[in-house]
């Protein structure tokens, strides 16, 4: 009787802790034989319990000692299993004998030719001005201002995706405790979108189609609207997931996405093999291989999986026992989203040679979904000299920079940074050049920093390679139209030419001539032949004034 008694609790113990910590039912996963070590101990106890009992009897005054029963069986598995989470992962998990295969986790890193070539050339209100700090601002505000729904929900981790053509911070509500949880067992009533390209975008989100939108499944639910363990009780239990992101499709229906993964080396080595999307609402569980991921997902390859993978492929780079760090890289930050010329999302990141300051030997972009590398070798800042540039022209306004988001700007590759008062607020913007820091351009707005930068760039001689340049256009035309506006004590002239369907602007900093111009006056321009919807000139000359 009491062996079926100890069996009982032993049972319900294991219930407990898979319910409780839901450890991977997986022996490549050391939660799991850890588990079974546990439990091994609990039946060792409960079997002797009685005998333990007896601790403290006294047989003719003499204190007994318990008379424990034998526990070879147990023992001799416990120590089976001590040496399997001990030295079974040293001969097959440790770098040391795995160091070839730590290096080519990441895969063929293909050598591009220009990082510019990779980056679509890209309009000024395409540029993402606000990062995950200030979204997660700007959306504590939205939320605040709803003095209901704030006191019973709080905002989740904010992922940056594109929703059609657009490009957003978006983050779920999600339950701020149990009791609040219990009230709204439905879900919680909705997400918040942040535009990344204007800051005065913010909106909650509660009905889609018409219809309200419940984030039942989620990390702060309980019970099994928990979403990890709703997950790991529908057939999860024995592989590995991570990197759990909510994302919404272009219907604006929201989602969690995912990663299911297995460890490739030993106890180490992860992998991504496909994703789980779960619907936040109905709790609908599609798995996806990583060459059926639909379109409307970004994120598939794990931000952390990238980073440890890049960092091992230059680490390893001649093998472990490298005390001189020949040849050795590692990358410069962690990675951030951007997106191709392809509009594919791709994590970026500088290398530099380990122990290097602010210097890259290139910079590498990684395919979010299919993990395909590109490794582009030219030299250029890292994104923290780029910050100190940036911040070092404006440097008596104490602010602080954002982390830079690359782009295409003129065919030159170009770190663009938002500069931050205290109060974590963007003040100003700044573009500085991948290729040479010292060329800085900063504004009020990011016109203004795009035409000091392009002025930075045009005066740079031969700082920047020339063949990476946008060409110039020159146009002699008469001006059908001409306006001055005046911006932070600059004078800004925007114009028209005849047959020309665009809008130019320039300031007298690059001419003289603009004060004096007139409608149907004869001019000739410069202008980088670039996508821009307002054309910033080069060069203004007025013919018709007489000299």
């Amino acid at each position: 009787m009491s062996k079926i008694k100890n069996i009982l609790v032993l049972l319900l113990a294991a219930v407990v802790i898979v319910y409780m910590y839901m450890p991977v039912l997986n022996f490549r996963f050391l939660s799991f034989p850890i588990l079974i070590m546990f439990l091994i101990v609990v039946w060792i106890v409960l079997d002797n319990l009685a005998s333990i009992q007896t601790l403290g009897n006294q047989v003719n005054g003499q204190q007994q000692l318990p008379k424990l029963k034998s526990a070879k069986i147990p023992a001799v598995l416990l120590g089976i299993l001590f040496l399997y989470i001990t030295v079974v992962p040293a001969v097959t998990t440790w770098a040391v004998f795995r160091t070839e295969k730590y290096r080519s986790l990441i895969g063929n890193i293909e050598t591009g030719k220009e990082l510019s070539s990779h980056m679509l050339p890209i309009s000024i209100e395409k540029i993402r001005v606000v990062d995950q700090s200030l979204a997660e601002l700007l959306g504590d505000k939205v939320l605040g201002s709803q003095s209901a729904l704030g006191s019973q929900v709080r905002l989740g981790t904010f992922n940056i995706q594109k929703v059609g053509n657009d490009l957003y911070w978006v983050a779920p509500l999600l339950h701020s405790g149990f009791f609040k949880w219990q009230k709204n067992i439905e879900g919680a009533p909705g997400y918040v979108m942040v535009n990344a390209c204007n800051e005065r975008d913010v909106k909650l989100v509660q009905e889609v189609g018409g219809k309200s939108i419940r984030v039942k499944y989620q990390s702060e639910a309980y019970f099994f609207d928990n979403l990890e363990r709703y997950l790991y009780f529908h057939g999860y239990w024995n592989v590995g997931l991570t990197d759990y992101s909510f994302e919404i499709d272009d219907a604006g229906i929201p989602f969690w996405v995912v990663t299911k993964y297995k460890k490739t080396i030993g106890f180490g080595g992860e992998e991504a093999q496909g994703v789980v999307i779960v619907n936040a609402e109905t709790g609908d569980i599609k798995e996806y291989s990583l060459n059926s991921v639909p379109k409307w997902v970004d994120r598939v390859q794990p931000a952390s999986f990238v980073e440890k993978q890049l960092n091992d492929w230059g680490e390893f780079v001649k093998g472990y026992w490298n005390f001189s760090n020949e040849n050795k890289l590692q990358i410069t930050e962690p990675v951030s989203l951007v997106y191709g010329d392809d509009n594919e999302a791709y994590w970026y990141t500088g290398l530099t040679s380990v122990g290097a300051d602010e210097s890259t030997v290139g910079f590498v972009l990684v395919n979010t979904r299919t993990k395909k590398a590109i490794w582009y070798k030219q030299s250029g800042a890292t994104e923290f000299a780029a910050q100190k540039s940036a911040t070092g022209k404006v440097q008596e306004k104490g602010f602080s920079a954002s982390l830079p988001i690359p782009y295409n700007i003129n065919n030159i590759p170009t770190y663009v940074i938002t500069l931050k008062d205290n109060g974590g607020l963007v003040k100003m913007y700044a573009m500085v050049a991948i290729e040479d820091y010292t060329i800085v351009g900063v504004g009020n707005t990011l016109r203004e920093a795009l035409m000091a930068y392009k002025n930075a760039f045009n005066m740079s001689g031969n700082k920047i390679n020339a063949k990476s340049k946008t060409e110039k256009k020159i146009i002699q035309s008469v001006v059908t139209r001409i306006n001055g506006d005046v911006k932070n004590g600059n004078t800004y002239y925007y114009f028209t030419l005849r047959n020309l369907p665009k809008v130019f602007i320039g300031s007298s900093q690059i001419s003289n001539d603009f004060p004096v111009t007139a409608i149907g006056d004869s001019v000739a321009i410069t202008f980088d032949n670039d996508n821009q919807d307002v054309v910033d000139v080069s060069t203004f000359k007025n013919k018709t004034v007489s000299r």
